[in-house]
């Protein structure tokens, strides 16, 4: 058995055609990107290792940027044919495991060193990615918003629901795989704006796509029903999302919800933006809405949030966003 350091944190051990990676005590976004390229190093060495085990015995905090560098590193492993595997798992990275469905994914193994834990105490360990995370204020606040937001719904619904069906007969509600804190997955809700074969048109107008980097975005979508423009451009549209609010998916404000497909495509710091859970309202709705049309941008608007976020800052966002919506040149398109 020999050692050899490619990184300064992640000391890297062979053993015949196996090789070792200890991670880190932490594994956030500067870790994160050292342990992506470590792994990367280790597919130039001759000869290959057939197994990558990654040793976690050490880390005790993992947030979403380590995440996506684990998910980056797996889907290595799937494209240069050699298994990776995790070992000595800490409670503190099974339980971001846990949550984002990732622990039946990756191939897990007990050396032996980590006693197991239970889910209760899994659910302890998550971690605290941001202060609003563990915000029972900011809770509090989005729990009487969604409440007040649900009677607002249930006042406009059979308007929205005759119109929606006498232009386009077919379901009331869209609903839509998006992630959530940490990558979690979860099922977005929306009136219908759109024709009952919009996502299956999607594929076809890639081609036209106007924004550049990881989503979508076109002027005049063919898909958006007469109805469905009048829906977004008051964001009517979004107001099944207070249920996702008051399920705790989402917040009033945080980041913009991605879809799945787009974090497959996230670098490594992208994945920061996960870090707070997505909101209904936040930097980007009130910068520009509709208009963003680079993913750097939306990245930016994102990671701004984060670091300027107190409850004052939200409350501030949401009288931008009332703001926004009675300006009739801000709506979306």
């Amino acid at each position: 058995m020999t050692s050899q350091p490619l990184e300064a944190d992640f000391p890297v051990t062979f053993l015949n055609d196996t090789a070792i990676v200890q991670v880190s005590a932490r594994l956030s976004v500067l870790e994160a990107v050292a342990f992506k390229q470590t792994c990367q190093e280790l597919t130039r060495v001759n000869p290959v290792p057939k197994k990558i085990i990654i040793d976690f015995r050490h880390t005790t905090f993992m947030d979403s940027s380590g995440l996506g560098a684990l998910v980056s590193n797996f889907k290595l492993g799937q494209e240069k044919k050699f298994e990776f595997i995790l070992m000595n798992v800490t409670p503190q990275v099974m339980a971001v495991l846990n949550l984002t469905g990732l622990n039946d994914t990756f191939s897990i193994e007990d050396g032996g060193d980590i006693p197991p834990s239970s889910n209760r105490q899994l659910e302890e360990q998550l971690p605290t990615t941001h202060p609003s995370v563990r915000s029972w204020m900011k809770r509090f606040i989005d729990i009487v918003g969604a409440l007040i937001g649900m009677v607002i719904t249930g006042i406009l619904f059979i308007p929205i629901a005759v119109a929606i069906q006498l232009d386009d007969y077919g379901p009331i509600f869209f609903a839509q795989t998006r992630c959530g804190w940490m990558g979690k997955r979860f099922c977005i809700w929306k009136f219908r704006s759109m024709y009952v074969d919009a996502e299956a048109k999607k594929a076809e107008l890639e081609k036209q796509n106007q924004a550049q980097g990881a989503f979508f975005k076109i002027d005049n979508d063919p898909r958006v029903t007469r109805v469905g423009r009048f829906l977004r451009r008051t964001s009517l549209d979004e107001l099944p999302q207070f249920w996702n609010v008051l399920k705790g998916e989402m917040s009033l404000v945080g980041t913009r919800p991605p879809t799945p497909n787009e974090v497959e495509r996230y670098e490594v710091p992208e994945w920061q933006r996960l870090d707070v859970k997505p909101g209904m309202t936040g930097e980007w709705q009130v910068n520009g809405r509709s208009t963003v049309r680079k993913f750097e941008d939306v990245i930016r608007l994102d990671l701004q949030y984060q670091k300027n976020w107190s409850l004052l800052y939200d409350l501030k966002l949401i009288f931008k966003t009332v703001a926004v919506l009675l300006d009739k040149k801000s709506g979306a398109v």
